[in-house]
C-alpha cells in the first residue's frame, strides 16, 4: 500500500511493537506510533493504510475518556474495514468496539507456563488452520501472556485458535480486523524490561521466566515475524 502509514497504539511505554517493528523497518514500511500514556491521541485512522493497537494494565471496560475515546476509534477503523491488529488489551478494546463482552479471565494468564507447569499454547480452529494470518505457521504455537481478562465473541466473531485455560485467544472481525489475546511480538529486550517492570511478573521468578523463554525463544520469534508479514499481505503492504 504505497504512500501509506501503518498506525501503532501503544497503551503503556513498556509494550511497544518489537518485532512488528522489526519487520516494518527491514520492508522499508513506514509507520507512526503514538502512546495514549504520554497523552498522545489515538488519531482519525482515514489516512493510515492499517491500525496497530497494543496491549497495557487498563481495562477496556474503563469509562475515562482514553478508553472511550479509543473504543470510538477502532469502531470507525472496522466501519471503514481498515486493517487491524489488536494485541491483547488492543484485542479486547477490539472485541468490545464492536459489541462483544470483556470479562474476567477464568484464571490470570502470566508468563510462559500456566498453573499446570506447561507452556502456554494456542491451538488453531479449522478456521484458524485455513486463515492467511497463520499461513506458514504450525497449528499449536508457544506463546506468552499478561492478561487478566478476556473476552465473549459474539456471533458474527469468528474464533481462530483457543486456549487451555483461556479460551478465545484468537478472532477474526470480517476480513482483515484481527485480534490475539496473546503476545508474539516480544524481543529478548523487551522481555527483560517486561520482568523489571509488569508487577505480576515481578511477583515470579526471573531466572525460571529467562529458562521458559529462552526453550521457545527461536519458534516463537519465528512464528510472531511470520505472523506480522502475514497481517502485513493480508493489509496490502
Amino acid at each position: 500500500m504505497e504512500g501509506k502509514e501503518i498506525l501503532i497504539v501503544k497503551n503503556i511505554s513498556r509494550e511497544g511493537p518489537d518485532l512488528l517493528a522489526e519487520v516494518l523497518k527491514e520492508r522499508g514500511i513506514p509507520y507512526t506510533v503514538t502512546e495514549l500514556t504520554k497523552g498522545e491521541d489515538f488519531p482519525p485512522t482515514d489516512d493510515y493504510g492499517a491500525v496497530v493497537v497494543l496491549g497495557g494494565p487498563d481495562s477496556a471496560n474503563d469509562e475515562n475518556d482514553k478508553m472511550k475515546n479509543q473504543l470510538a476509534r477502532i469502531h470507525e477503523a472496522i466501519e471503514a474495514r481498515k486493517p487491524y491488529l489488536g494485541i491483547c488489551l488492543g484485542f479486547q478494546t477490539l472485541v468490545k468496539a464492536r459489541g462483544g463482552k470483556v470479562v474476567k479471565s477464568p484464571i490470570k494468564e502470566v508468563g510462559l507456563k500456566g498453573p499446570d507447569g506447561n507452556h502456554f499454547t494456542v491451538h488453531l480452529t479449522e478456521d484458524g488452520k485455513r486463515d492467511p494470518l497463520f499461513e506458514g505457521i504450525d497449528e499449536t504455537l508457544n506463546t506468552f501472556h499478561l492478561h487478566g481478562e478476556t473476552v465473549e465473541l459474539t456471533d458474527d466473531m469468528t474464533l481462530l485458535g483457543v486456549g487451555k485455560f483461556c479460551r478465545n485467544q484468537v478472532a477474526k472481525i470480517g476480513t482483515n480486523a484481527y485480534g490475539l489475546q496473546c503476545h508474539f511480538e516480544l524481543t529478548p529486550e523487551k522481555f527483560e524490561v517486561l520482568m523489571n517492570e509488569d508487577d505480576d511478573l515481578q511477583r515470579l521468578d526471573k531466572a525460571r521466566l529467562r529458562a521458559d523463554f529462552e526453550a521457545i525463544r527461536d519458534n516463537y520469534t519465528r512464528t510472531g515475524r511470520q505472523l506480522f508479514r502475514n497481517f502485513l499481505k493480508i493489509a496490502g503492504f
